[in-house]
């Protein structure tokens, strides 16, 4: 099969390329609505960019009515929001939180999930996700519908549970993680079969 895209719909486009990128880091996004409360969210079109200085990036769409979305408004006003790995018993969370709901109703508070300080950044992050990012506004750009949000790492959680020192190297134990990736449709991808090639020297 081949597909030209110049013949297909956007949102064609959009269920051919989530069907076919696999499998997709989940970014569960926690932002500042502004009202004392936090949205949280997730996006798959999410990866890091850059160690120096360190970068990750995320794709926001737009509400189906044609507004930007709650996470997106709230990273452009206030500069600051948290991302966190999710891991398996969590996707049924993390599929809730993508449901839209009015500006300042908060997720957070609908899914019950608990938070703890991270450090000394103005947000909190989620108690039960094993890694979190703590970011700041680095760049926005508008490309299409889409908006693509840089956010520089100011702070990372790992959890001890799965994180160890070795040789002065920290080690993350990847099936102790067990992250969901994003598939096509309803469907998430765990971790299976772990497999170690050396690089070449």
């Amino acid at each position: 099969m081949l597909i030209d895209l110049a013949t297909l719909s956007p949102n064609r486009i959009y269920f051919t390329m989530i069907q076919t990128l696999l499998p997709r880091p989940v970014a569960w996004v926690l932002s500042d609505n502004g009202d004392n409360s936090c949205n949280l969210a997730p996006f798959s079109y999410f990866n890091g960019v850059c160690s120096d200085p360190p970068l990750i990036m995320l794709s926001v769409g737009k509400k189906p009515e044609g507004e930007i979305k709650d996470t997106r408004r709230n990273i452009l006003e206030r500069k600051h929001f948290v991302v966190h790995i999710a891991h398996r018993e969590l996707a049924q969370q993390v599929t809730q939180s993508s449901a839209p709901l009015a500006h300042g109703d908060s997720e957070l508070t609908r899914s019950g999930l608990q938070t703890e300080v991270f450090a000394d950044f103005p947000l909190p992050r989620l108690r039960d996700c094993r890694v979190a990012y703590a970011c700041e506004l680095y760049e926005h750009h508008e490309i299409g519908a889409q908006a693509v949000i840089y956010g520089r790492v100011r702070h990372i959680y790992i959890s001890d549970e799965i994180a160890a020192e070795d040789k002065g190297r920290l080690t993350v134990d990847a099936r102790a993680l067990d992250p969901i990736a994003r598939l096509g449709g309803d469907d998430y991808g765990l971790l299976g079969e772990v497999i170690t090639v050396p690089r070449p020297r």
